[in-house]
């Protein structure tokens, strides 16, 4: 059973100018999906509805098989939520705001939230206000998790934070998780946390599903291709092959992202288009990601 369900989600702020437009795909239990896109490719707005926070305006949201916004209590006790911008009242202390979420959520393990309060080394006493950007964000992260939910959503929740908190803040929140089997899907600007929790990747472009595959398998079966100008080279040409999934011109040539091999797309290339001399690698989940959402896609 999928615990969570996007089906052709479409959602605007803009008459006639959709931020998501058709979006589908789904998360099955126990799965960890890292969700990119560049900035305004709709990553917050897609985990906004699944909160019920926002209304598709067309398409079905399911989380645990029900419309989150059908029975919000009820769904949110189930869920954990974390991110960027996360607002929580500045003049409560710290073990105030503990306290109140301790009373939100029958599943709430004392012993956990007392372990990460102590790894945090979380002032209790002080005031939220007081508190640094990563140590707001570390009580809004144990607030989160110390309930054990079911789902975990994470919008950003580390960006703008040093490597070294970030690496804390995402280690603690899916790895502690994750062991117990939580499902969690969580945007990210920075590949490098994306490469080292995820197992999943859902790349969001011009509305819509880009990429949807493992995380092992983006690896091993996806290639960049570098393709020397020529009379033969042109980028409607080599985007009209199946496997392309972008192509752009850069000053040493053409670069295109196939989905597959290189020995594949090199052959391709020479056997479709009569392209030869193409310089045919695997790719970095980081180069893919600025080949495809900053190039034309």
């Amino acid at each position: 059973m999928n615990v969570l369900d996007f089906t052709d989600i479409h959602r605007a702020y803009v008459k006639g100018k959709d931020v998501l437009d058709g979006v589908s795909f789904s998360v099955g239990e126990g799965e960890v999906v890292g969700l990119l896109g560049k900035n305004g490719a709709g990553k917050t707005t897609l985990i906004r509805i699944a909160m019920g926070m926002l209304e598709a305006q067309k398409g079905t949201v399911s989380v645990f098989g029900t419309d989150p916004r059908e029975k919000p209590v009820d769904m949110k006790r189930r869920v954990g939520y974390v991110s960027e911008v996360q607002i929580i009242p500045p003049f409560l202390k710290v073990r105030e705001v503990v306290e109140i979420h301790r009373e939100l959520y029958p599943t709430w393990d004392e012993s956990m939230a007392r372990d990460l309060a102590e790894r945090f080394e979380i002032p209790g006493g002080k005031r939220m206000k007081h508190l640094s950007k990563g140590q707001a964000r570390q009580v809004a992260l144990l607030c989160a998790v110390s309930h054990r939910p079911e789902l975990l959503l994470l919008d950003e929740p580390a960006g703008g934070l040093d490597p070294a908190a970030r690496r804390e803040f995402l280690e603690t929140s899916i790895q502690l998780l994750n062991e117990e089997g939580t499902t969690i899907l969580f945007s990210s600007h920075y590949m490098q946390d994306v490469e080292r929790m995820a197992g999943r990747v859902v790349m969001l472009h011009d509305g819509g599903v880009l990429i949807d595959d493992a995380l092992d398998r983006l690896r091993e079966a996806h290639t960049l291709a570098l393709v020397p100008l020529d009379g033969k080279a042109t980028i409607d040409r080599i985007r009209s092959l199946e496997p392309c999934l972008g192509v752009r011109e850069r000053s040493d040539g053409l670069h295109a992202v196939f989905a597959m091999s290189p020995e594949e797309s090199c052959r391709l290339l020479e056997n479709d288009l009569g392209i030869s001399g193409a310089n045919c690698r695997s790719i970095a989940l980081e180069d893919m990601f600025i080949e495809l959402v900053g190039g034309q896609a």
